[in-house]
Formats: structure tokens, C-alpha cells, sequence
């Protein structure tokens, strides 16, 4: 390639296109990360046990639970990034489903009583059916978002 194409190159439609999206692209990851964080500090300061602590301490039941959280948040959000249009869509849409999965979360934990006892025993087998059943919500509340 010769100094005399790098204009042709840099002025070409792929070139233009990337230069206009990769701003927005940054944009939309930021606010969806964002959101994503949110939604785990939230949903870890209304937990009953924290699972933060319990994971410094080397507790794998209450990793394996944790990641249950951030998974099942990051699921319904990837849908809500996917079917936005602008960062006010994000925005809206994110925080209903970061809100509603919060919710969906506090109903599994009330109806899976007993469960967070045993995550902060160390037991795994709980924390896999607790994680399970919020994967389980995020799947359904994604597809929900679909129409």
C-alpha cells in the first residue's frame, strides 16, 4: 500500500462506519457494565449473608452463588443491549430488567428457604440449585424481553 491510497482507505464507507460506531459501541458497553455493577452491589447489600465476605474467606458455595448473580443479571441486560436503540433505550430497558431480575432473585431466595443458610456452610450443592434457578429466571425474563 502506497502513501497515495491511505486517503482512499481512511475516507472508505467500512473506515467512516467504524469511526461513527466504535464511539457508541464504548458508550453502550459502559452504560450496560454499568448497569450490570449496579445491579450486583444491590442485589449484595439486600442479601441476608454476604457472599462477598464469604468469597475472601474461600467459600466456593458462595462463589458458585455469586456468579448465579452476575450471570443471570448479564443475560436479560446482553437482551436489553440487543434490542435497544439508544443509550436512553438502554438505559430504560436495563433498569426494569436489573430491577425485575432483582426481584425474581429475592423470590427464589424466600422460596429456596434454607439455601443460603447451607451457601454459608460451604455447601455447593445449594449454591449450584440457588445459581441454577436465577440462570433459570434471567432465561426467561431475557426471552420476555424479546416479545
Amino acid at each position: 500500500m502506497d502513501s497515495s491510497s491511505l486517503p482512499s482507505v481512511l475516507s472508505s464507507p467500512e473506515v467512516q462506519a467504524f469511526a461513527t460506531g466504535f464511539p457508541t459501541l464504548l458508550l453502550h458497553l459502559i452504560v450496560t457494565f454499568g448497569l450490570l455493577a449496579m445491579g450486583a452491589t444491590v442485589y449484595a447489600l439486600l442479601t441476608p449473608w454476604r457472599e462477598v465476605a464469604l468469597i475472601r474467606q474461600g467459600n466456593p458455595a458462595a462463589a458458585v452463588a455469586f456468579v448465579g448473580v452476575l450471570v443471570g443479571l448479564a443475560i436479560p441486560l446482553a437482551v436489553s443491549l440487543s434490542i435497544s436503540t439508544s443509550i436512553r433505550d438502554i438505559a430504560i430497558w436495563g433498569v426494569a430488567t436489573v430491577v425485575l431480575q432483582l426481584l425474581a432473585f429475592r423470590v427464589v431466595d424466600l422460596l429456596l428457604t434454607g439455601l443460603p443458610q447451607r451457601i454459608e456452610k460451604g455447601e455447593v450443592a445449594a449454591a449450584v440449585v440457588l445459581a441454577g434457578a436465577k440462570l433459570a429466571t434471567a432465561l426467561i425474563l431475557a426471552a420476555a424481553l424479546t416479545g
